[in-house]
């Protein structure tokens, strides 16, 4: 069962959650961060990663979209927020229960 949940991004991001508990991993590079989604994939049920580091990963996250762990969970970085995250909850609803509900 998986019960590790991680944070990767920038490390101004991300940081703050570590007085929560949640193991984080800073990340450098795209190529760093993409290495870094593969460790964590077998110990970790749940990956938040900043948007402005999944928006460069698309095809790795796409990887285990189909797969129920890691659920990967894009979320603002210290910098803002560009939707992403938002975007794909919209989605995952959609699929889930054929309309998106959360829509005004």
């Amino acid at each position: 069962m998986y019960k590790k949940i991680g944070m990767l991004g920038g490390k101004d991001s991300i940081l703050p959650f570590k007085g929560l508990g949640i193991d984080v991993f800073p990340v450098t590079d795209l190529e760093e961060a993409k290495q870094q989604i593969k460790k964590m994939a077998d110990d970790y049920g749940a990956i938040f990663i900043t948007e402005r580091v999944a928006e460069q990963l698309e095809d790795t996250i796409a990887q285990y979209d189909n797969q129920p762990t890691p659920a990967i969970i894009p979320i603002p970085s210290s910098t803002g927020s560009l939707g992403i995250g938002m975007d794909r909850i919209h989605k995952n609803v959609e699929k889930a229960i054929g309309m998106n509900i959360l829509d005004d």
